[in-house]
């Protein structure tokens, strides 16, 4: 076809066909960006979303990317800043801390939890003591084919394998740990106990992972209950806010939530870099006197408590606005919340991938967004953000997700190596004054 305005560029008709689809289709734009920034801590979410999210034919993404990219500006290209995490990186092995791992915990344990360590080495200045059932290990590590791989890393320093007794299974009573005293759960804390490393990570039974830290480390003194504090999204993926409790303690007394108050305080001060945290109350209303005579009565505690900033009640709305650094409320009420938050990434995801238009136009929407669905999906995945921490005892401890896979323990570690690198356990020690028993 000629051109008639030399001072024009014509553009093939199929190509002003995509153009012309792709800019009408804003609305699937901006059901995508408001997903994105709703949640990224969702559990359980279905690893086939992205690929049902259009049959995308690889051919048409890399033709739209690379064809279009000239003419249309795409306002999702924010979303795909590089995280390359799989690159391997090189440590100085003096500078590595050590993790106690509980190989054993877990429903896929030993294999993935030891697959996932092997991974975080190359990526984390880690090194890793294993600790499982010898035999149990060295066999999960044949059968999925990552021998040569572990002894490598054996031969180099960065991971030891420490032999123990029968573990603890998923369903076994916490007070089995007392009987136990050689399961996995128990010799990882006392590496943490003697020093011999400077965390702890379970993907085990929760509830004996929390009575062997109790048993074996302690609580830190003035801290009555120990609670489980766990990341939550918020508009701003870059300022996640702490909520604890979510699942330690069901019933709660007042002294109790002003003592995850300072927990929090201390955690999103060292950890998360946050000068001075915004603490929230959860309740049903933001004024003082709402609420029940659990959240009243706290309400008063933190007003007083001049070693915090108490910013008021936090409503539901609220948790994820980023107004709040931290949130504090009782178990019972934390534990609804983050499982209801990990069913909310879950019901985004279907309504992204109803949204999408059917047929060849489907597929070429797809190819246009199939590298954004994958990072909403990476965001509300719970293997992300791989475990929460158990504030409160005298020793770092991260409880993992019971279905943890190799990514999860990658995640987990994470947050155990930043807990271990930014001296939480030094100011928490500060804690030991007789006005936290106020």
């Amino acid at each position: 076809m000629e051109n008639d305005n030399p001072g024009k560029t014509v553009r093939p008709k199929a190509i002003r066909r995509l153009v012309i689809w792709y800019r009408r289709n804003t609305a699937v734009t901006s059901l995508v960006d408001t997903a994105a920034s709703s949640a990224y801590a969702a559990g359980s979410v279905a690893g086939n979303v992205v690929s049902s999210a259009g049959s995308v034919v690889s051919s048409a993404g890399s033709m739209a990317r690379s064809t279009l990219e000239p003419f249309v500006f795409d306002p999702l290209r924010r979303l795909q800043a590089g995280n390359n995490d799989q690159e391997r990186k090189d440590f100085d092995i003096k500078k590595r801390l050590w993790v106690a791992v509980d190989g054993m915990g877990g429903d896929y344990a030993p294999g993935p939890i030891l697959e996932g360590c092997l991974q975080a080495i190359d990526r984390l200045p880690l090194r890793i003591k294993f600790v499982g059932e010898h035999q149990k290990v060295l066999d999960a590590a044949e059968e999925m084919g990552i021998t040569d791989l572990l002894n490598h890393s054996i031969d180099n320093g960065f991971i030891e394998l420490i032999p123990s007794g029968p573990s603890v299974g998923m369903d076994e009573e916490a007070t089995v740990v007392r009987k136990k005293r050689d399961a996995s759960i128990n010799v990882a804390m006392n590496l943490v106990k003697k020093g011999e490393a400077l965390a702890v990570y379970s993907a085990g039974n929760s509830g004996a992972l929390m009575a062997a830290a109790i048993f074996r480390l302690g609580r830190l003194e003035g801290i009555d209950r120990p609670a489980i504090g766990a990341l939550f999204p918020t508009k701003d993926p870059s300022q996640p806010v702490l909520v604890l409790d979510v699942g330690a303690n069901m019933d709660c007394k007042p002294t109790y939530l002003h003592q995850f108050a300072l927990l929090g305080n201390i955690y999103s001060r060292d950890v998360l870099q946050i000068s001075k945290p915004k603490i929230g109350l959860l309740n049903i209303g933001e004024e003082e006197c709402k609420g029940n005579d659990l959240s009243l009565r706290v309400y008063e505690l933190l007003k007083e408590e001049e070693r915090i900033h108490f910013a008021g009640n936090c409503e539901g709305r609220d948790v994820l606005s980023g107004e709040f650094d931290v949130v504090v409320c009782d178990g019972f009420t934390g534990n609804i919340l983050l499982k209801f938050l990990e069913s909310v990434g879950s019901v985004l995801l279907d309504v992204l991938r109803a949204e999408l238009p059917r047929g060849r136009r489907g597929k070429v929407g797809s190819a246009f967004l199939r590298s954004n669905l994958k990072r909403i999906k990476k965001r509300l995945d719970h293997a992300e953000h791989g475990g929460a921490l158990l504030l409160g005892v005298n020793g770092i401890c991260v409880i993992g997700h019971g279905s943890s896979k190799a990514l999860s323990v990658v995640s987990a570690l994470r947050i155990a190596h930043s807990a271990a690198s930014h001296g939480v356990m030094d100011d928490l020690a500060q804690l030991q004054s007789p006005k936290v028993l106020t």
